[in-house]
């Protein structure tokens, strides 16, 4: 059984980690202290892929907790959580003249390199008690300093040192309304570093969650716990096949490699559904219920305009009790829906996954789905970073922070890698993509 490393990185990577190893810790019935709520001998899941079990039975997370300012681990530790992380794992390095990296992607560059030993170190040790490393899993936003700064230098440093581990990151896209100056300096150099050394990076479009948060659990201004907590409901769901084994999709590169036709197009859009309060009425649901709202563009956590774009594949992960004609019924309902655009050099692959509900978690409905899809509409997420990079840029305004040897070269790299990212995602809706290398 391979296993995998998450690395939780700023304080928005280590907001959606905590998050999200609650939710695993629910899912294989494992306490906040890391004590099982059952024998072992009853179970029939792969909680050995994300944790692993300590002399003294308790079971720990493959997780790594790095942010530059001790706020958000502080309270990861003062909580009900604080004995079930492995406390060597948990790093606070001081960024550049002490303190945090003030939302600049320099400064948390800076303080990866500066802590490079230290940092790597830890990882070593995590990656050399495991039999075999199937990847790593990044948490991390790409608008703030030490999300997007330090998280770029360990994704490009992990990539020159494990080449045959798969590189996930979980990257959160800022707000437009971001208070952060800076952030479209800080997205555009991560962008490029997700462009280049990741596998496969899962977006997660703060815009587009703060939608979907307020319309389906009703809130007026839903906040970071909600928010959170729904990323780490879409986190469980992408690994569910993984820790709770079916026919299919059983480790990272069988669930990615049908998902990524293009290795530089490894961009995800995501969906979930049903998305309701804990306390709402059980509601009913089937396959063809769930699948067909996967694919309404109010359910998918991009704020872009899927009907304006092409998919090149999607992979529906359903978890539930389900009938095995159910799925043939669903999936032929889909595939004769008519306003679904495949990009035409390709086949139509869409393609659905079965995975079983965690026996400790009674869930409010029968069905349940995620939807991982590569859609060539993403593109304009990113353009409306060029957009954003090229109206501040143009006027060198708030540089004073970014004063480092090389920065124009970073900048015009990094404008582009993206600009070609944009590129091939636009004209891979072209009939004659494959041969446009030729002419």
């Amino acid at each position: 059984m391979r296993k995998i490393i998450t690395l939780q990185i700023g304080q928005c990577g280590n907001q959606i980690g905590y998050e999200f190893w609650k939710r695993l810790a629910a899912e294989h019935g494992i306490e906040p202290d890391g004590v099982l709520t059952t024998s072992e001998e009853v179970l029939e899941d792969r909680k050995d892929i994300f944790f692993y079990p300590a002399d003294d039975g308790r079971y720990v997370p493959r997780s790594i907790l790095i942010d530059t300012e001790p706020g958000v681990i502080d309270r990861i530790s003062k909580s009900e959580y604080s004995n079930f992380y492995n406390s060597e794992n948990i790093i606070i390095p001081s960024s550049v003249g002490g303190g945090g990296a003030g939302n600049v992607w320099t400064h948390g560059h800076e303080c990866g390199k500066e802590n490079y030993e230290a940092l790597t170190d830890v990882i070593r040790r995590e990656v050399e008690i495991i039999d075999s490393l199937e990847g790593f899993l990044f948490t991390h936003s790409i608008g703030g300093g030490t999300g997007s700064g330090l998280g770029s230098f360990l994704i490009e440093k992990l990539h020159d040192e494990y080449k045959k581990a798969t590189i996930m990151s979980y990257s959160v896209f800022s707000r437009q309304d971001s208070e952060v100056v800076v952030q479209p300096y800080n997205s555009i150099l991560t962008l490029r570093r997700l462009t280049e050394f990741a596998d496969a990076v899962v977006v997660l479009d703060n815009d587009s969650l703060s939608s979907i948060a307020a319309s389906k659990l009703h809130l007026k201004n839903p906040g970071f716990a909600e928010i959170n907590s729904l990323v780490s409901l879409v986190m469980a769901a992408t690994t569910a096949t993984l820790r709770f084994p079916s026919y299919s999709n059983n480790d990272l590169i069988s669930l990615l490699a049908p998902l990524i036709p293009i290795p530089q197009c490894h961009f995800l859009m995501t969906g979930y559904t049903p998305i309701s309060l804990e306390t709402s009425k059980q509601v009913r649901t089937s396959v063809i219920d769930v699948m067909t709202r996967l694919l309404d563009p109010k359910n998918i956590m991009v704020s872009s305009e899927i009907q304006n774009g092409m998919f090149m594949s999607i992979l529906n992960i359903i978890q539930g009790k389900v009938d095995p004609t159910e799925i043939h019924r669903g999936l032929r309902q889909v595939r004769e829906n008519r306003s679904l655009r495949f990009t035409p050099w390709g086949p139509a692959s869409l393609q659905l996954a079965l995975s079983r509900s965690s026996p400790f978690l009674e869930s409010p409905n029968r069905v349940s789905g995620l939807m991982l899809a590569n859609h060539t509409s993403i593109r304009h997420l990113f353009n409306r970073i060029i957009a954003d990079f090229t109206k501040i840029y143009s006027k060198k305004a708030y540089m004073q922070n970014f004063q480092i040897d090389g920065i124009e070269d970073e900048f015009r790299d990094s404008f582009t890698t993206v600009k070609n990212l944009i590129k091939e995602y636009e004209e891979a809706e072209r009939p004659d993509f494959l041969n446009l290398e030729d002419e």
